[in-house]
Parts: C-alpha cells; sequence; structure tokens
C-alpha cells in the first residue's frame, strides 16, 4: 500500500511543479508609478516614481494565487521642480528629510475578474500610515522576452487614493484629495 501511494505522490510532482507560483523581479529600468491631481480646477500636476525595486509571485495556472510586494523611498519622487519636490518633502506633506521614509506595497488578495484582469488588494503603506488599496490590473504579456530571452510579464494598473487618509490632506479640497494613480511594470523571472 505504502509503495502505491509514494508512486502516486511521484507521479503528481511534475505536476505540482507546474502549477507552483514562478517567482519575478521587477525590471526598474521599465516600471513606473505616475500620479496626478487637480490643482485648483486650473491644471492637473504629474508625478512620477521609477526606477523601484519589487517581487512578484506569479502563478499563471492560478493567478489568484499570486502576489507582489513593492518598496521604495518617498524621496525617489520626480516631480520635474525642484521646489515642488522640496514642497512635496516639507512637513507640509512627507516630511521626508532623508530615505528612510518609505512607499510600501503589499498584496492581500486577487480576484480574477477576467482572461487578463483582476482586482488585486494590498496594504499600502504611505506617510507611515497603512491602508487597504485596490489596484485595478491587466496583464499586458507574459512570455520571453525577445531581446532577453528569458520569462518576462507586462503589467498594468490603476487606483484612486485619497491623500487625506494618509495625513497628506493639506489643501485639500482646492488642490484635489483625489489622487489618481497609473502603474506600469516589467518584470523578468528570477534566476
Amino acid at each position: 500500500m505504502k509503495s502505491i501511494l509514494f508512486a502516486g505522490l511521484l507521479a503528481a510532482a511534475p505536476l505540482a511543479a507546474v502549477a507552483a507560483p514562478e517567482n519575478y523581479v521587477l525590471d526598474s529600468s521599465h516600471s513606473q508609478i505616475v500620479f496626478s491631481y487637480n490643482h485648483l480646477g486650473y491644471s492637473t500636476g504629474y508625478g512620477m516614481f521609477s526606477g523601484f525595486e519589487g517581487e512578484i509571485s506569479y502563478d499563471a495556472e492560478d493567478p489568484a494565487a499570486s502576489s507582489v510586494e513593492v518598496s521604495f523611498p518617498v524621496r525617489s519622487m520626480l516631480t520635474g521642480w525642484e521646489a515642488r519636490f522640496e514642497h512635496f518633502m516639507s512637513d507640509d506633506f512627507f516630511g521626508a528629510a532623508d530615505d528612510s521614509e518609505m512607499v510600501t506595497f503589499t498584496s492581500t488578495g486577487i480576484e480574477v475578474t477576467g482572461d487578463d484582469t483582476a482586482l488585486i488588494t494590498g496594504d499600502l503603506t504611505l506617510n507611515g500610515v497603512t491602508k487597504s488599496v485596490v489596484l485595478d490590473a491587466t496583464l499586458n504579456q507574459a512570455g520571453d522576452h525577445p531581446m532577453e530571452g528569458k520569462p518576462w510579464l507586462g503589467f498594468f494598473a490603476t487606483t484612486t487614493l485619497v491623500r487625506s487618509e494618509f495625513e497628506l490632506g493639506m489643501f485639500a479640497p482646492y488642490v484635489s484629495d483625489e489622487v489618481e494613480v497609473e502603474i506600469s511594470v516589467e518584470a523578468m523571472k528570477a534566476e
């Protein structure tokens, strides 16, 4: 009986290996987070984070079993104007004097909504406050990278953050409390 059970486990082992999640690391050179907000009704302000690192555990057979984790210093923000950057880093907003103030996102659940879409729920820590947020995500492409010759993933996601929920509500509602976020990332199979 033991030998039949053992043989059955061995036969099932290759199937389990195929279905196991695979680890990917973000391609920092092709991953960006762009945010926008309404400035007094006159214009739309933009900022970006780029060059950050993160990990994706991707299960192609069961995408709901996948996960993502990203972390980067808030001072890696790009605004296109040094005075605006310094204002965002001031005590009016982040109070970030050095790179110790981090932005982190850790997924807590994934709801598959279509062949290549999902809602990714996770804990976002911003300005020392952690809130649950939902990313509306699309898998752009999964396959071998034509130049790198190894498995690659591409994702796009959006969400809306209410900045006052993260104690960043200075000048709201004149400067919009809602911040639109677009995320575009590429990830390569971990070695």
